[in-house]
């Protein structure tokens, strides 16, 4: 697990970042899968809207070759876009 204040001011570190969100997303999984290992891990952004434009990229990995690998393609497959309605924003 990672400390939580670590996380924090790691996921602060990509306010300013210069890449897409999507990119963020991808960035912070990989980050995580090195530090933690998983067998599977999901990472969902949720982003304060531009515009009224609000962009909340999805990204999920399993352990290749194990059962994980098969439920992160399924997730991903079957991911629901809008599971709840997010007021504080």
């Amino acid at each position: 697990m990672v400390e939580s204040k670590s996380l924090k001011l790691y996921l602060f570190s990509f306010r300013n970042h210069g890449d897409f969100h999507e990119d963020c997303m991808n960035i912070i999984m990989n980050d995580l899968i090195a530090l933690m290992n998983p067998r599977y891990i999901e990472v969902w952004g949720k982003f304060t809207p531009r515009g009224g434009i609000s962009i909340d990229p999805y990204c999920n990995w399993g352990q290749p070759g194990t059962k994980y690998e098969r439920m992160a393609e399924h997730r991903l497959m079957n991911h629901d876009l809008y599971p709840e309605k997010v007021d504080n924003r």
